[in-house]
């Protein structure tokens, strides 16, 4: 068996090769610049884009299951890669899904492959994202809507979904709605951190006009910017909705956010 993973340093994908690789599967990973990819020992880098069919025709061969990525910020697949994938003879694939379903997600929806929908809401690491550097130099984060909940999912656990669905059967037609085991506020989040470091870090809550200002200084547009205000105010009930399908898939309770800073607190020391 080999499966063949695509975002394969990403955050979810490097996980998904880990635990593979633990199960002792033969892993293969994309790769736009192959011989740049930090890629764990016993995993065949081949090169690939996502966006551009033809350059995986050799990277599928003799590849049993695929775990793909329907689209990021950077890139988006191309549905041909999935009527690829099924004459190449890929049996399962897992699909990690943006917002919304789309074309790679209908091609699938009409193949013959066995096909499941990782559908997760916000991601733990989002703190290292917008968090590490003013908790490093500062001791403080600085967001609006601190009291928003969210039942933000461990990166690993997403990759736990996947590689189950990828090696057992009974997951054909599934779309895996996927949370952590609570739904906590920015602020209780930031308090977790705290607790972990064992060093004061504090919450300062911006007004929606700084909010606003920040994101038009990173260059965001106010279409972008009205959407961001809309989901602090009004956070959608699916957002925030503690699910236990990480369980009733993997059969293990999903990581809390304290077990993701403890793993993660050099990032903020």
């Amino acid at each position: 068996m080999t499966i063949l993973v695509t975002g394969a340093t990403g955050t979810v994908g490097r996980h998904v090769v880990d635990q593979l690789l633990k199960k002792g599967v033969k892993v293969r990973a994309i790769s736009r610049n192959p011989e740049k990819a930090d890629q764990p020992v016993g995993v065949e880098v081949v090169a690939g884009d996502l966006a551009i069919p033809e350059s995986l025709e050799a990277a599928l061969q003799g590849v049993t299951a695929l775990h793909l990525i329907a689209s990021s910020y950077t890139f988006q697949t191309d549905p041909k890669v999935v009527e690829m994938a099924e004459r190449a003879g890929v049996k399962r694939v897992s699909v990690l899904v943006s917002d919304t379903e789309g074309p790679v997600e209908e091609a699938l929806a009409n193949s013959g492959m066995e096909w499941t929908l990782l559908k997760p809401v916000e991601f733990m690491s989002n703190a290292i994202i917008d968090w590490q550097e003013s908790i490093r130099l500062e001791g403080v984060v600085r967001e609006p809507f601190g009291n928003a909940l969210s039942a933000k999912v461990h990166e690993a656990d997403i990759a736990s979904v996947s590689v189950v669905a990828l090696l057992e059967s009974g997951h054909h037609g599934q779309s895996y709605f996927l949370t952590g085991p609570e739904a906590i506020t920015r602020i209780e989040s930031v308090q977790i951190i705290s607790k972990i470091l064992e060093r004061e870090i504090r919450f300062e809550e911006l007004t929606e006009e700084q909010a606003r200002q920040n994101w038009r200084d990173q260059g965001y547009e106010e279409g972008d910017i009205d959407f961001f205000v809309a989901m602090g105010k009004n956070p959608p009930e699916v957002g925030y909705t503690v699910l236990s399908t990480v369980e009733q898939v993997t059969g293990k309770p999903a990581r809390t956010f304290a077990e993701w800073a403890s793993e993660h607190k050099s990032y903020f020391g």
